[in-house]
């Protein structure tokens, strides 16, 4: 395997489109610190989602390339676990500037190969920069307890860093998700395996990059690619100690049944359908700008995209607000600084939406803003969907069943906060919900009977920052441990007790006792 180096440096990164004809870039494994050319013979195309244009090669990582990536780590693990806590969060210290230096050249590559408009890619390396920077906490999070619990006896619990992380990411964050591991499995003295998305690997190659200037020793860390032998080979090894992964629930049920099954831990966020619940007293408009920010934005694929508004009593005459509001949104190339929302993330993406909009007018939604037939100036191949608007949609509406991952809302009309409620809560999905008004008694009421774990009072998107975890749940989450904050070092790490006996009397008791200890 041949060393190559990445495609861009802190001074030389993507400020546009690739002229056409552009020799794509080889992306490469990342293993023992080292950027190596994969072998295979299976190369996968990714496509700027902007112009359709193939701009890198992305392999199948072969199954020698993988078991090397994952015995190194393994290797690793064995003498990097007795690193000092205190080396530990000093390394993580230096990679947190180093992303902060390369802050616009992770987000140019994620402008061209995810699609999302340069201040939202700034947006998702900001939200891993503060799972990084939470990261450093590791010396108070991890702190043991002890306690004398019997005369000259002491119990001490610490915890103790799992061994090898698998962590399988998704396409629509490429950096934050990543960084949900990186940072909190260097802190807790782990390694790891991390397979990006094969549709944008490019900010998580130039992480391997500043953990070598940051000083993270060879094997800590090993970047790996592909599709579904990839994965597999991440749930089957016997040297793999847990699962992360992110991503839609079909998927994500598969590796989480499969993960534990080979008694593995594993962590698995999974699709959503976010519901935003607006009364008659709320600001209307903050609740206009924020819902269609918030429908809309990255082109509606977040797992915590606002994508259903249910409007209670006289707010359904906000719906033209709305529509009004969603027109005035721009859609273009992520590298325009006038574009609100790019490109969706390919082909078959677009396609499946454009069929799930069609599917729901005809079961009875009505189409109030089509956004399938926009034109990019410039851009005639882009994956491209304007905002899109559906009411009168019901709760057997494929529109309101299906994640579409599209900026696409679909709205519902109640005379009550009980029905709006009674609605969230009968979803089968958990991520995030969000109710806006001026009044607190409704929120109260709102927050103590709502199910869905991520509770936004006037924040439309109600993602906690890194202290606190990724609380999704129901159908939004397998596991029993959410990703970062205290729930993520529990679930990077295992409880030790050591009980000790040092008696300050000299006195021996007269005989052995075969008594179950009792410890008074």
């Amino acid at each position: 395997m041949s060393e190559i180096k990445l495609h861009t440096t802190l001074d030389s990164y993507p400020k546009d489109h690739i002229d056409k004809g552009t020799e794509p870039y080889i992306t490469p494994n990342f293993i023992n610190n080292k950027f190596t050319k994969s072998t295979t013979s299976e190369w996968i195309d990714l496509h700027d989602p902007a112009t359709d244009q193939i701009i890198s090669k992305v392999p199948q990582s072969t199954d020698q390339e993988l078991n090397e990536a994952i015995e190194s780590a393994n290797t690793t693990f064995k003498t990097w676990k007795h690193t000092s806590i205190i080396k530990r969060q000093q390394l993580v210290f230096k990679f947190v500037e180093l992303l902060k230096k390369n802050h616009d050249r992770l987000a140019a590559v994620i402008v061209a190969e995810q699609g999302k408009n340069f201040d939202d890619a700034k947006g998702d390396v900001l939200r891993g920069l503060q799972v990084a920077e939470y990261a450093t906490s590791v010396t108070t999070e991890l702190q043991g307890v002890q306690l004398e619990v019997a005369t000259d006896l002491e119990t001490l619990m610490i915890r103790e860093p799992l061994g090898v992380i698998g962590a399988i990411c998704p396409f629509n964050f490429p950096a934050m998700i990543p960084l949900w591991t990186i940072p909190m499995v260097i802190a807790t003295g782990n390694t790891a395996v991390i397979k990006p998305s094969e549709r944008d690997p490019g900010a998580c190659l130039i992480f391997a990059e500043l953990l070598i200037e940051a000083g993270v020793p060879s094997g800590v860390i090993n970047i790996i690619h592909g599709k579904v032998p990839t994965v597999n080979k991440l749930l089957d090894h016997p040297d793999i100690k847990a699962i992360q992964f992110v991503g839609s629930s079909k998927a994500g049920d598969y590796i989480y049944t499969k993960g534990t099954s080979n008694k593995k831990r594993v962590q698995a966020n999974l699709a959503a359908k976010n519901h935003v619940v607006v009364v008659p007293d709320a600001n209307k408009a903050q609740f206009v700008n924020s819902i269609t920010g918030a429908f809309a934005g990255a082109a509606g694929q977040r797992c915590m995209a606002a994508s259903v508004l249910v409007t209670v009593g006289s707010t359904k005459e906000w719906i033209p607000d709305v529509i009004e509001a969603a027109k005035n949104l721009n859609v273009g190339s992520g590298f325009d600084k006038k574009s609100d929302l790019g490109p969706m993330i390919s082909k078959q993406a677009l396609q499946r939406a454009h069929d799930i909009i069609e599917e729901g007018v005809k079961t009875g939604a009505n189409l109030v803003l089509d956004g399938r037939d926009i034109k990019v100036d410039g851009f005639p191949n882009g994956y491209f969907l304007g905002p899109t608007i559906l009411t009168n949609v019901t709760r057997d509406n494929i529109a309101y069943k299906e994640e579409i991952f599209a900026p696409v809302l679909s709205i519902l009309s109640v005379d009550t906060l009980d029905e709006a409620i009674e609605i969230v809560n009968s979803n089968p999905y958990g991520n995030g919900v969000a109710l806006f008004t001026t009044s607190g008694i409704q929120a109260k009421k709102f927050t103590k009977e709502i199910d869905p774990g991520q509770v936004g009072i006037n924040v439309p998107i109600p993602v906690p920052l890194p202290m606190f975890s990724f609380t999704g749940n129901k159908g939004s989450f397998n596991g029993d441990l959410n990703f970062y904050g205290k729930a993520g070092f529990t679930f990077l790490t295992q409880a030790k007790t050591i009980t000790s006996l040092w008696k300050t009397s000299l006195i021996e008791d007269s005989k052995p006792s075969t008594s179950m200890p009792t410890h008074n």
